[in-house]
């Protein structure tokens, strides 16, 4: 009497697609990054690291130019954008670059305190 032999499927193919779509969506995604539209050059300082949340209100300010959420824009939008902010416990990142002259952070800090955004955090480059 013969043995019959136990069938059992290839698992070759599907391990090759399955690989290929491993090797396909590590190769098409896109890894976050600080949504950082301005090149600053931050003061150091030596105060403790803050956890960033995705609620958060980012703004960064150069010599030139204003950026909220990573991307450029003026002193009025930045005026439209809070005025449109219901949680005023919302947490603000503000981004300034060491040249920056004090008139023009007063001028963005107003835009905040007229729209009662109070919770703001200055943010720095550790010492070395």
């Amino acid at each position: 009497m013969k043995k019959r032999e136990i069938l059992t499927p290839d698992v070759t193919p599907l391990i090759d697609v399955v690989f290929i779509l491993l090797i396909f969506f590590i190769v098409s995604s896109v890894f976050k990054k600080d949504e950082l539209a301005l090149v600053l050059n931050l003061p150091t300082s030596s105060a403790k690291e803050i956890e960033l949340k995705e609620k958060e209100i980012i703004i960064e300010l150069n010599n030139d130019k204003l950026a909220i959420y990573g991307k450029e824009t003026t002193i009025e939008s930045i005026k439209n954008e809070m005025e449109k902010v219901e949680d005023k416990n919302r947490n603000i990142i503000f981004k300034i670059d060491k040249e920056v002259k004090y008139e023009k952070i007063i001028e963005v800090l107003e835009v905040l305190q007229n729209n009662q955004l109070f919770n703001i955090s200055l943010i720095t480059d550790t010492k070395k």
